[in-house]
């Protein structure tokens, strides 16, 4: 109950304040520009990534992932592949409970198509100092062009929550010269 209820009792029938009509213009106007500028930010906001997706089965997909591991594998660090596949080369990283698997070591200024997937549950990889994020959902595969500018260790995180062992859910792109 209203401290002081309208004297009209059809309160939705008195005129609105000028004032009034003026803010809600203004925040339709922003709606209506924010709306439609979602699209340009896309373009000319350089943040978004453009990905391919494809529905693939896990178990289709764990095999590419192994057969890509041991074709180009040049090491183990900790008992986790390191792999070194040529450029250009299709390249296929693997997401699963509490891992991504295996470690790539790819070229500074070569292009390559990583293919993202994962077995389980929905994880995020989130390239590091990069700052590449994507969702990577079980039952797709996603793939992003990626051109490394310079060498060195990036760290993969999970960033969407995957469990009790979420926190140590990591990985490595290794970029050399």
């Amino acid at each position: 109950m209203a401290i002081s209820p309208p004297e009209n009792r059809l309160w939705w029938k008195e005129p609105i304040e000028r004032v009034e009509i003026g803010w809600i213009v203004v925040a339709f106007l922003w709606g209506l520009f924010m709306f439609f500028f979602m699209i340009a930010w896309h373009f000319i906001g350089g943040q978004n990534l453009s990905t391919e997706t494809y529905r693939i089965k896990p178990e289709a997909y764990e095999e590419k992932v192994l057969a890509f591991a041991e074709q180009f594998q040049v090491g183990e660090d900790v008992g986790v592949p390191v792999v070194r596949p040529p450029a250009g080369e299709d390249v296929y990283l693997l997401a699963r409970l509490w891992e991504w698997w295996p470690i790539l070591e790819l070229k500074k200024g070569q292009s390559y198509r990583i293919h993202l997937s994962t077995l389980d549950w929905q994880h995020g990889f989130s390239l590091q100092p990069v700052n590449i994020n994507i969702s990577v959902h079980p039952g797709y595969e996603q793939i992003i062009t990626l051109t490394p500018t310079e060498a060195g260790e990036f760290g993969i995180a999970c960033n969407e929550y995957c469990g009790i062992g979420h926190h140590v859910m990591t990985g490595r792109i290794r970029v050399i010269e």
